[in-house]
């Protein structure tokens, strides 16, 4: 937001009109002042006049949104009577992410509104193969929100070698939906489900995957549940980790994150924590960047900074490991810093989710379950639910500005499966600011920035995320 700022100042002739700097999804929009401060005095108008609901709408189709979803969520016990109900089966896969419980708890309790059976599934896929699979209630779901790592268990197994038992188990409990929630196994079970509606007629039923890994690495969603509790969790320890040589002799900080091959943690907690580099997969680097890197914070140690920090995503080079790296530093930096080295390992994972993971997670949890319905109903021939077309298999990520249903088969083509990340990642965008304010001498690409938008279009245009 402070770099558009800037942009918007640079840009700005004295017939441009006051504006202010927002973020609306994981972009920055450029709105009018003077029609902010309208709607501002809008909004206190109506609650003055008790016009509650017109202040709803005013504040926006997202704020309204997360009220409608509080209200279900808070509020409503379900239905009595089951009938004419569908059944719907929610599972995690792929490794814990901090979130995953709150998503299974929204989407548990609006299929229950709904008047749906809700069935959940132990142990990803290898439990749908092996029937671990138990109806929940209201209460089954009871505190889940604040609660870390996945309370259903979680496996990495993928379905294709178990196809029969899990065509089995889905006409033995006659799940007609399935809710995956999980990271880059979800999307590669997914497809994998995809293959399989060719040999087994039991695999036609809706499905959709909701993003929920520390690595932010799944196709088609800008973000993941459980990643900005990992950044949390990195930032804070680097803060920790620096503040350790406040007052002591000059020192630089050599600190590896998880991720795989994505290095979205590395990067966003580099920019965050006010990291001098950050060595990732995705922007291949030489011993010359090394080398440079090195120079450049002999020069920073010169001035009154006495302490540096690097990151290093895990797999961002298979030579230029960290120990490498450290052993680097400690012999270029000889007489002038020492190096320590920190591999922050599983601590990313654990821990309770962050208020952003647990309302992401609620409100892409209740979004899946109401798509599921409406599928379910629409796929509903000759008494059996049969779904084979590309958009009854999806992934629900959030792109941009809005959260959307993609097919997996259509997000085929834009993955990298042999490093396990998306082909175009739009935090790449943000790394030269990364080396901006390590005082780098770069350019700055300013192609992609925002155009002034009125507030009546851009709500108009905004999705209920």
């Amino acid at each position: 937001m402070g770099v558009e700022a800037v942009m918007a100042l640079l840009e700005g002739t004295p017939d441009t009109p006051a504006c202010v700097v927002s973020l609306s999804g994981n972009q920055a929009v450029r709105l009018p002042l003077m029609e902010c401060v309208q709607v501002t005095k809008d909004v206190t108008k109506a609650m003055d006049e008790k016009k509650f609901d017109e202040a709803l709408k005013l504040r926006g189709r997202s704020f309204m949104n997360n009220w409608e979803v509080y209200k279900l969520l808070a509020h409503v016990r379900p239905p009595v009577s089951k009938s004419g109900s569908h059944t719907v089966a929610v599972m995690n896969v792929g490794a814990p992410a901090a979130g995953m419980n709150a998503a299974v708890r929204s989407t548990v309790r609006i299929g229950l509104i709904q008047g749906n059976r809700v069935l959940v599934v132990h142990d990803g896929f290898e439990g749908l193969a092996k029937g671990q699979i138990e109806e929940a209630g209201w209460s089954y779901v009871g505190g889940w929100t604040g609660q870390g790592g996945s309370k259903l268990g979680t496996k990495r197994t993928l379905p294709k070698k178990s196809f029969e038992q899990i065509s089995a188990n889905i006409t033995k409990f006659n799940i007609q939906g399935l809710v995956i929630i999980g990271g880059f196994e979800a999307y590669t079970g997914g497809l994998e489900l995809m293959e399989g509606r060719k040999q087994f007629d039991e695999l036609c039923i809706p499905f959709v995957v909701i993003p929920a890994t520390v690595s932010n690495n799944v196709p088609g969603s800008d973000f993941s549940v459980g990643a900005d509790t990992a950044l949390n969790t990195i930032c804070t320890t680097c803060d920790r980790i620096k503040q350790s040589a406040a007052g002591t002799k000059r020192r630089v900080f050599i600190i590896e994150t998880m991720g795989g091959y994505c290095g979205y943690l590395a990067t966003m907690a580099g920019l965050a924590a006010g990291a001098d580099a950050a060595y990732i997969f995705e922007e291949p680097f030489t011993i010359r960047d090394l080398q440079a890197n090195v120079e450049h914070l002999v020069q920073k140690m010169k001035t009154t900074v006495k302490r540096g920090l690097v990151l290093r995503n895990e797999k961002c080079n298979e030579n230029y490991t960290t120990d490498f790296i450290f052993n680097l530093y400690s012999e270029e930096g000889k007489g002038i810093f020492d190096s320590r080295k920190n591999v922050l390992g599983h601590m990313q994972q654990g821990g309770s989710p962050t208020p952003f993971d647990r309302n992401f997670a609620t409100k892409m949890g209740a979004k899946a379950m109401n798509w599921m319905s409406g599928k379910i109903k629409e796929s509903y021939r000759n008494g059996r639910i049969f779904a084979n077309t590309p958009d009854s298999g999806c992934v629900l990520g959030m792109r941009k500005r809005a959260l959307v249903f993609q097919p997996v088969a259509e997000l085929k083509d834009q993955t990298d499966f042999e490093h396990r990340i998306p082909k175009e990642q739009w935090w790449l965008k943000l790394r030269p600011i990364l080396k901006i304010l390590a005082k780098y001498e770069i350019d700055l690409d300013t192609s992609d920035h925002a155009h002034l938008e009125h507030i009546t279009r851009k709500r108009s245009g905004e999705a209920a995320v």
